[in-house]
């Protein structure tokens, strides 16, 4: 095994040290290489500004650890970069069971990046095709056939191919961009190797590095953020015996508190939730959600719950469910939780949550923002379904800020002290419907009269964070979704059961991403 390191600006070096002097005997030879100095070229503007010496460099250690494993007779050679995170512990093997000369295994990211491209231009460049999203998204599933795979694969040393494979000096013939990975294309190219890729199983991540202008720490905050996907899809990571992280500093955003909403025997969502919010160093109180599954409908009858007279799901024709019920409760105790300790500030978050990057980072910001612009506000989306396509009026002063119109889901959202006193005021219990119909309501958006002629003061002050920083884990019908609001029974009839069908506050939306629409999902899924 070898492993090399240079040019660092972070522990990077540090923590290959310790890990190196760990694993060394688990393996039959180790080599190492590490450059403390010189950590920029005379030509760099910055970390992400490349000149022809440092391509060059990475080329030659590429081209060193082939020549190595050649004389070693090494029956194969995988690459790896540093910034690629394989969590699949198989994935040699499969790699391997693939019979290939040069075979690459698909890396997921945050964004469209990943580790191969399906077309080149004649100059070498990246070319877009009608395969790249496809292979990307995983709508086909295969090992294709593609010009590029880079960053981490796998070479197939015994094929008699292989042997014209070079990464430095470039092919004789070679005219293409002074590149590592569009130099090794062109050799593979002119050695007759077809590279593929593979996107059968989940493999690992590719951490898009932060642009130019953005801070050294921001790679940091994306590695984070690939471990929280990692989480809802594919293998979560998992941490080195070998290594030991810096602790976290786990704290409220500036917030007064931070609620998360669970029922107990959804542990597994419980546990994600807890692991998301701490590699964020989001501190949280657990709220035990009140399942409403678990009632009979004359304990829900006991609370002094009712129905809202005339109320019917817009979409099933329906009425409440136990499901339903139960939700909204959780949510009540946590706003009567809020005006008891005269909370001027929290988070609401429930547990089926996946988070957009930097969450923590913007959250604080936008909160800066609407202080400094001295908003007054009652309640902000931070995770929603907007209902209609209608464009929405930004705040004045507060970036990523729009009034909200009628919006469903109550994913994560921020509310004030007064917010939650005027929501307790209207004593939603004894005219009940789904929490996220009563928000509209409660702020003049919902477009039913009859349902908003039960409450008088609709005066909550809503606002919805643009674009979107947290969105449903799960959409209804793909794998692992589950939903105890929808898959319940009716709130004053036992056995009737009920589940999404029919309900379009549950589907996947098929219009399409639009910069005002949020693909849907069950909503208030506890």
């Amino acid at each position: 095994m070898g492993c090399a390191t240079d040019h660092n600006e972070d522990e990077t070096l540090d923590v290959l040290q310790d890990w190196v002097e760990a694993v060394h005997p688990l393996y039959h030879s180790l080599q190492w290489k590490a450059d403390v100095a010189p950590r920029w070229y005379p030509q760099e503007t910055g970390p992400k500004d490349w000149p022809k010496e440092r391509y060059e460099h990475v080329m030659k250690l590429r081209q060193e650890a082939l020549t190595y494993a050649r004389e070693k007779q090494a029956h194969y050679i995988m690459y790896v970069d540093a910034d690629n995170v394989l969590t699949n512990e198989h994935t040699l093997r499969l790699l391997m069971a693939e019979n290939k000369t040069l075979v690459a295994p698909m890396l997921d990211s945050q964004t469209g990046f990943s580790n191969f491209w399906c077309g080149i231009t004649p100059q070498g460049f990246y070319r877009r095709t009608p395969d790249y999203y496809p292979t990307r998204n995983r709508q086909r599933s295969g090992c294709f056939p593609v010009p590029m795979v880079h960053s981490t694969f796998l070479i197939d040393l015994q094929k008699e191919e292989s042997h014209g494979l070079a990464f430095y000096p470039p092919h004789p013939k070679y005219t293409w961009t002074f590149d590592d990975i569009i130099v090794f294309a062109y050799s593979c190219l002119a050695a007759g190797v077809q590279g593929y890729v593979c996107n059968t199983h989940r493999y690992g991540y590719v951490n898009v590095p932060a642009l130019p202008h953005q801070e050294i720490e921001d790679d940091e905050l994306n590695f984070v953020h690939l471990m929280l996907e990692a989480m809802v899809d594919g293998t979560p990571f998992r941490s080195s015996q070998f290594v030991y992280p810096q602790p976290k500093n786990p704290d409220k955003m500036g917030f007064d508190e931070i609620f998360l909403i669970n029922l107990r025997r959804r542990s597994e969502r419980r546990e994600r939730m807890l692991r998301s919010l701490y590699e964020q160093e989001i501190t949280c109180r657990i709220i035990d959600a009140i399942d409403g599954g678990a009632m009979n409908s004359s304990d829900i009858k006991r609370l002094g719950v009712n129905l809202l007279p005339g109320y019917y799901d817009p979409f099933s024709g329906r009425t409440l469910t136990k499901g339903e019920v139960g939700c909204f409760l959780s949510h009540f105790q946590i706003w009567k939780e809020i005006t008891e300790r005269q909370l001027d500030t929290a988070v609401v978050f429930e547990d089926d949550v996946r988070f957009q990057p930097f969450f923590k980072r913007k959250i604080i910001r936008l909160m800066n923002d609407i202080r400094s612009a001295g908003l007054d506000w009652d309640l902000i989306y931070i995770g929603r379904k907007q209902v209609t396509m209608d464009p929405e009026q930004p705040v004045k002063n507060v970036q990523h800020l729009v009034v909200a119109d009628y919006s469903y889901w109550t994913l994560c959202y921020i509310i004030s002290l007064q917010g939650a006193q005027k929501l307790l005021n209207a004593e939603p219990l004894s005219k009940m419907l789904p929490v996220d119909e009563f928000l509209p309501i409660m702020s003049d958006t919902h477009p039913n009269k009859e349902y908003k002629q039960h409450f008088v003061n609709r005066n909550l002050r809503v606002f919805s964070v643009h674009p979107l920083l947290v969105s449903p884990t799960h959409y209804t019908g793909e794998p692992s979704w589950q939903s105890d609001t929808e898959t319940s029974t009716l709130w004053d009839n036992d056995n009737v059961r009920t589940d999404w069908n029919g309900s379009q506050k549950t589907l996947k939306d098929t219009r399409g991403d639009s910069p005002y629409v949020l693909h849907s999902a069950s909503h208030d899924e506890l």
